[in-house]
């Protein structure tokens, strides 16, 4: 009997400006990559929370990819430069969780990037393969326990890592 290959589930928050256009363009120019990824566009990767991306993966979503435009050429001026400071946070936040940071994974690509992008999201999704299912919904209990040990774990790193907004 074959055993069936574990398909991971992406949740990718994408720059409108330029990720989401990069991923259009790929579309546009039939560049293949992995249908894993569930994009949802935002105008700015600075708009992405550290709660979006928890919440994605307490969802169900084996990982999550964050792209956007290159530091230096947002749209928004110097926002990608919070998404660095909060993706900074948010690996040593997973860590406390027990959760692999390589799950999550920031990339930067403009819209004339479509290969990079391609390229980006197969290498995350073959290194979330190999991490295998998250499963992290199944590891509470029905009761919500360990809700209470999460939220209690992020305030505590949330005050620790206390960056400016």
């Amino acid at each position: 009997m074959q055993r069936e290959q574990f398909e991971p589930k992406i949740v990718g928050f994408f720059c409108n400006w330029c990720s989401y256009r990069a991923a259009d363009g790929a579309g546009t120019a039939r560049i293949k990559y992995s249908p894993n990824v569930r994009v949802i566009r935002l105008m700015c990767s600075g708009r992405v929370d550290i709660t979006f991306i928890l919440k994605a993966l307490s969802l169900g979503a084996d990982g999550v990819l964050v792209a956007g435009c290159h530091p230096g050429e947002c749209h928004y001026i110097e926002q990608n430069y919070k998404t660095i400071r909060r993706f900074t946070m948010l690996r040593h936040t997973l860590e406390a969780l027990g959760i692999d940071p390589r799950r999550v994974r920031l990339v930067w690509a403009s819209a004339g990037e479509a290969n990079h992008l391609a390229e980006a999201i197969d290498e995350m999704v073959e290194d979330v393969r190999t991490l295998g299912p998250l499963n992290w919904p199944r590891n509470w209990a029905e009761d919500g326990a360990h809700l209470d040990d999460v939220e209690k774990i992020l305030h505590e790193h949330a005050e620790a890592m206390e960056v400016p907004q």
